[in-house]
């Protein structure tokens, strides 16, 4: 069985690392090059750099945090924000990126995922689904963009799996209900996303407690993005890891030497 992956993320806006609340009510988290590297010594098996206010101010990310970022961690780094081409991508792994996440841009053209995958491959295409409840989805959850700010009318599954057809290679399934909250993640559209593709399942938004990291990975996600439990030191790496360990998840281990 592949180890479950720990995952930091950082939301970045105007050159700083926030968290907020159902994506509102945004604080200041810190430096992102300085957190980036905590995390990678701490024990990341990865790092997500969203740069939030991208697409929304209709603009592209900020290459040169990407490179500082890039420079100081040794573990993959999935970037996004404002993708909109096969260029933008481009742009980001030159900068230091080894996946790039896609929302807005893929909404808008959905062919963008297919030739991002040709070009790069699908283990560089990140399906990014920032996803809210509603009834009027078949599934339950409606698609949103823009930062979360603009209503698509997308069924949450039926749009992730049409991503995965046309060439994501990894979805990061973000609930905007949860998101912040620190109530636990949605489990239930978790479940439901991580049993109907073949791609591995981010679950992020709302983790807040070793508990509820343990449930996520119970109900099929493959890894785990955390913010708030990390931005403001409630929790390291180490010890996520360590009651994984224990739990009976499978888990890269950490180097002592990095701690």
């Amino acid at each position: 069985m592949l180890c479950k992956r720990i995952i930091p993320c950082l939301d970045v806006d105007n050159g700083r690392v926030v968290k907020g609340t159902n994506f509102v009510d945004i604080k200041d988290a810190g430096d992102p090059v300085e957190l980036a590297d905590i995390y990678y010594k701490q024990g990341a098996d990865e790092i997500c750099f969203l740069d939030i206010t991208a697409s929304h101010q209709e603009r592209k990310a900020t290459y040169d945090i990407i490179e500082k970022t890039a420079k100081k961690v040794f573990v993959p780094l999935t970037v996004g924000g404002g993708v909109n081409s096969v260029e933008d991508a481009a742009r980001l792994l030159k900068a230091g990126a080894d996946k790039v996440s896609i929302n807005s841009g893929a909404v808008k053209n959905p062919n963008l995922l297919s030739q991002c995958a040709q070009a790069f491959g699908s283990q560089c295409v990140v399906i990014a689904a920032d996803v809210k409840r509603s009834p009027h989805a078949p599934c339950g959850w409606e698609v949103y963009v823009r930062g979360g700010r603009q209503a698509t009318g997308l069924d949450a599954l039926a749009w992730i799996k049409q991503a995965c057809d046309l060439g994501a290679g990894e979805v990061l399934l973000t609930s905007m209900d949860a998101d912040g909250t620190k109530a636990g993640y949605d489990l239930e559209i978790t479940k439901l996303i991580s049993s109907s593709v073949n791609v591995p399942v981010i679950a992020s938004g709302g983790a807040g407690s070793i508990d509820h990291i343990l449930d996520a990975f119970l109900c099929g996600a493959d890894a785990a993005l955390l913010a708030s439990l990390l931005h403001f030191q409630e929790l390291t790496i180490s010890q996520i890891k360590s009651a994984m360990q224990k739990a009976g998840i499978p888990v890269r281990q950490v180097d002592s030497i990095l701690c």
